[in-house]
This record gives structure tokens, sequence and C-alpha cells, in this order.
């Protein structure tokens, strides 16, 4: 993870001191070479732990707190830092060039800004982690069946329970005492389980089986444990005991391009889940032919897919699924002013799409391998399936 970024990460982190070092320590305060050494000393440090972390040949270390210790300091010490030192830059430019003043108004901007970013960075990693909202959506679908007008769905995503037995497991029981509260009809599951290994999900198996009792499943990116250094042999091996504790410990119903038919009264839905169908670099298992085997024309499906971008690339051309659950984005965990990060690569990045007869929802999930939320809480999505009668 940090070794995909280690270059920007180490400039961040050495180029604000750099910056503050020469305007205000060297030319306007003067300060004494073993104060300016305490100065640095932090920063010292940070160079040290990135490189430290963007050795391991792993995408984030066994251990999760080091990870999570790491992106505390770096957003409480480097991320302040540089906005001041951005602003500052700025201001000097904007005084030199064009306001023609002696002031640099950049320096008190820089600082306001960098406190809200620190208290807004803060929160989003104690606070906002904890929040859980569930959002109602009412779908009016063409072709349900009518026994099902009124069906209720929860949908739910990215769990990462990895990152809840590392930090705080309380957040996990209660989302699932959230779920349960709710009591659906059917709890639908798309993808991201674990963070990294399928022995994270020991810990809290009976915990996951209590809350989404009898749910049905499918993949994510992290799910097939990709992200640890393994031979071939090791890593099949590892997707067999993911299999093993979803379907035997769990008892969920894992689909990997497959479906099952779900019956109320004379009427049923199918519920098809496919592999991973992700861009590059993420995986594309998905094989929808396999998954719709045996599905006669006119039935309809709910599709499970975990990434968004697979409705537009291949389930609506296809006309595969009147409806199509997804998450993988997380919504970007963060949100200001209704714009998020995710949003400017993914165009399908969180809510409600309609295109024709066929929508898609994507949910933010109700996890992530990082613990921040800022104005994007965990979710849970229960949907109310209605009858499109025009």
């Amino acid at each position: 993870m940090i070794a995909r970024i280690v270059i920007p990460l180490l400039l961040v982190i050495v180029l604000s001191d750099v910056y503050i070092d020469a305007y205000f320590f060297r030319k306007r305060i003067h300060v004494k070479w073993f104060q300016r050494l305490a100065w640095w000393i932090p920063t010292i440090f940070l160079v040290v732990y990135t490189s430290v972390l963007a050795s391991i040949r792993n995408f984030a270390p066994a251990n999760l707190t080091w990870l999570y210790t790491y992106l505390f300091l770096l957003g409480a010490i480097a991320g302040p830092k540089a906005v001041f030192s951005f602003c500052s830059l700025v201001g000097s430019l904007v005084q030199k060039t064009i306001a023609k003043k002696r002031r640099n108004y950049g320096h008190g901007v820089g600082f306001a800004i960098g406190i809200v970013a620190f208290a807004a960075f803060l929160y989003g990693f104690t606070f906002g982690f904890t929040k859980i909202k569930v959002r109602h959506e009412t779908l009016y679908l063409h072709n349900l069946p009518k026994n099902f007008d009124g069906y209720r769905i929860v949908h739910v995503s990215d769990l990462h329970v990895g990152t809840f037995t590392s930090w705080r497991t309380s957040i996990l029981e209660d989302e699932m005492d959230s779920i349960k509260r709710i009591n659906p009809d059917l709890i639908l599951f798309t993808g991201d389980l674990q963070n990294m290994r399928p022995s994270e999900l020991l810990p809290v198996a009976d915990l996951l089986k209590q809350g989404m009792k009898n749910a049905i499943a499918v993949r994510g990116n992290h799910d097939y444990t990709e992200y640890v250094k393994l031979t071939q042999q090791q890593r099949k091996q590892q997707n067999r005991e993911f299999e093993d504790i979803v379907r035997n410990k769990l008892g969920w119903n894992l689909l990997q391009n497959s479906h099952i038919a779900i019956h109320k009264g004379n009427d049923s839905i199918i519920i098809a889940g496919t592999e991973n169908d992700g861009k590059p670099p993420f995986p594309q298992k998905a094989d929808y032919k396999k998954a719709l085997e045996g599905v006669q024309q006119g039935n309809f499906v709910i599709m499970l897919q975990h990434d968004p971008s697979a409705w537009k690339r291949h389930i609506l051309p296809q006309n595969l699924a009147q409806l199509t659950l997804s998450g993988h984005t997380h919504g970007g965990q963060m949100q200001f002013f209704g714009f998020r990060p995710t949003h400017i690569r993914e165009k399908y990045d969180y809510g409600i799409y309609r295109s024709g007869n066929n929508i898609l929802n994507v949910t933010d999930g109700l996890g992530g391998l990082v613990p921040f939320r800022l104005n994007m809480p965990n979710e849970i999505v229960v949907i109310t399936l209605k009858a499109k009668t025009t």
C-alpha cells in the first residue's frame, strides 16, 4: 500500500519542512540549530517509518496497528504542515506578483485550513468511522413477480473485518445489531469481506453468522488473498480456506459465477453472483454466461457484482439483470459538498443509477482497510422491491 505511493509521500513529508525551514527559520525567526533539529526530528522519524512500511513484501503489514499508527501520524503531523506550506507559498507568489503588499495572507489562511484539516482528520479517524447510516430505497422494477412486491432486501458490502479485529470490534457488533433489528427478507453481500487473509474472519465468525444469517455473497478484490505475497499453491489454499469459512462457519451462500432461485409462493426471482469484474489492476474473473446458465429469458434477476464499473461494461449492454448491487468504492470514505474522490475515476461510485428498466445500487460499505470516514458513514442499504405497473 505505502510502496505504491512512497515517492509522493516522502515529498509531502520532506518538502513542507524544507519550505518552513528556509522561509521562516533561516530568514525570519533565526532559531538556533538545536531548535531546528528538534523541529526536524518528527519528519526524520516519518521518513524512516515510511521507508520501513514501503519495504514490506505485502500490501500492508500483518499487524495493521503499525499502518494505522503511521496514517495517524501522517495526518496529524505531515498533513497540516503541508497545507500550511502550500498556502504560504501561494500567498507569497500572490504577494509578490499581484497584490504587491507587504503582508502574506497565505500564512493565516494556511494556519486556519491546517487546523481545520487536522480536526477533520482526527474526527474521521475516531468518531467518523463509528457512524452507521441506514439508507432506505424503494425501487420500482419492471417484471418483478407480484409475490415479491414489498420484498425487503438488506444490501451490505465491504466489511473488511480485518480492520475491526485489528482495531475496534465493537463497531462491527453495532453493525450486526443494526442488521438484525431491520429483520429483512434477504441479506445480500457484495464482496470484500476480508482485508488480506481468511484468518481475519475467524475471531468474528459467530458474530457475522448471527448478524447476517443466511446471507448470499460474492467475492470482492480483497477476497482472493492477492494482497499477500504467496506462491500459487499457497494462494489456492487460502482461497479454499476463505470458501470454507464463508460457507461452513458463517453459513452463507457464496456465489462464484453461479445463481440461486428465491421462491415465494408460486413466484421466484434469481440471485446471480459473479466473481470480481474490475478494471486493471483489480481481478477480472467474472463469467456471466456461467452465472446465468439455465436462467430463462424473462426471469427477474438481481446481479451481485463487487465492482460497479462492470454494470456499464458488461451487465447493462447485455441486459443481464434488472437490478445490480455493487460496492467497492466506499464512496471515497469522505465527501465534501457532494464531491467524493472516487467520482473522479468511477462515474457510478455511490447511490442509485438508472438506465431504462435497469437499476444499479452502489453502497459505500460497512468498513474499509483504513478506519477513516468523513461525511460518508458506514452504510446499510434497505431496498424495498415494488412492481412497476407502467
